[in-house]
C-alpha cells in the first residue's frame, strides 16, 4: 500500500476518525491493527521478521534494563546481532555472494554458495534501526524499557513511519502512546496542508525526476557530459530529502 495510492486514502480516511471515536485503552489496538494491516498489503509473510525482531527487542530491552557491567553488554549485543544479521541476509546476502563470486572465480574457482530468490522486505532499513535506536538508548538510560508489549510493537509497526521513515529515538515517541490524544481541528488542518505538500513533493517533483534519471543511468555508456551532471544533481536533491528524514 503506498502512500499515494488511492488504497492508503480509504485506509487513511477509515484509521484516523475511528482512533478518535474509541476510547483511550484501546486506541493503540486500532493503531497496532491497522500497522500490521498496512504492512502486510506489500508481502504478507514479512510481518514474520518485524515479528521475530520486535519479541527479541521487548525482551532485551527489559534485561538491559535490569542487569549490570557485562551482562548488559551482552543483551544489547545479542539485540543489535538480530537486528543486523536480519538486514544482512535480506539486504546484503546477495551482494557479498556477487562479490565472492567474482573473488574466486579470479583465482580459478567456483562460487557453490546458493543466492536468495527473495523480495526486499519494504522499510527494512528503516525499522530495523528504529528498533537498534530502542535497545541503544535503554543501554544508555535515556529511556526506560517498555513494559507493555503492545506498546513496543506499535512503536516499531508504526504505519506513517513503518516504510519511509523518519527514525524516531524512543524518548521521542513512545510516551506519545500512552498519553490520551484530543481530536484538535487546528492540528488537523495542519496536518492535511502537510500531507498535502509532501503528495505534491513525491508525486509531481520526485515521480517526475525519476523518469529523467532512471533514463540517463539505465543507459549510462550512451551519456557524458552536461546529461550525466543533470542527472546526478537529481541524485544528490534526492539524497538530501531522505537525510532530513533522520
Amino acid at each position: 500500500m503506498l502512500f499515494n495510492s488511492l488504497h492508503f486514502f480509504f485506509f487513511f480516511i477509515l484509521v484516523t476518525p475511528a482512533f478518535f471515536l474509541l476510547p483511550h485503552q484501546h486506541r493503540w489496538k486500532l493503531l497496532l491493527a491497522s500497522s500490521c494491516y498496512f504492512y502486510m498489503t506489500f508481502v504478507l509473510v514479512y510481518i514474520l521478521i518485524l515479528g521475530f525482531t520486535i519479541i527479541i527487542d521487548y525482551f532485551a530491552g527489559i534485561l538491559i534494563e535490569n542487569s549490570k557491567g557485562k551482562k548488559k553488554k551482552k543483551f544489547l549485543i545479542l539485540s543489535l546481532v538480530a537486528n543486523i544479521g536480519v538486514l544482512a541476509v535480506f539486504k546484503y546476502y546477495n551482494f557479498l555472494n556477487d562479490n565472492l563470486s567474482f573473488l574466486l572465480g579470479n583465482i580459478g574457482y567456483q562460487n557453490h554458495v546458493p543466492y536468495l530468490e527473495i523480495l526486499l522486505p519494504i522499510g527494512l532499513s528503516f525499522h530495523t534501526f528504529q528498533a537498534m535506536s530502542y535497545t541503544i538508548e535503554v543501554y544508555r538510560g535515556n529511556q526506560k524499557a517498555e513494559k507493555h508489549f503492545g506498546i513496543y510493537s506499535l512503536y516499531v509497526m508504526f504505519y506513517p513511519q513503518l516504510v519511509a521513515g523518519p527514525i524516531e529515538r524512543p524518548q521521542n515517541i513512545l510516551h506519545q502512546f500512552h498519553v490520551k490524544q484530543y481530536f484538535n481541528y487546528a492540528n488537523v488542518v495542519e496536518g492535511l496542508k502537510l500531507i498535502t505538500w509532501g503528495l505534491f513533493k513525491k508525486v509531481v517533483i520526485a515521480d517526475r525526476l525519476s523518469i529523467y534519471v532512471d533514463a540517463v543511468y539505465n543507459n549510462a555508456d550512451q551519456h557524458s557530459g552536461l546529461t550525466l551532471i543533470v542527472a546526478t544533481v537529481f541524485c544528490i536533491s534526492d539524497l538530501l530529502r531522505f537525510l532530513r528524514l533522520f
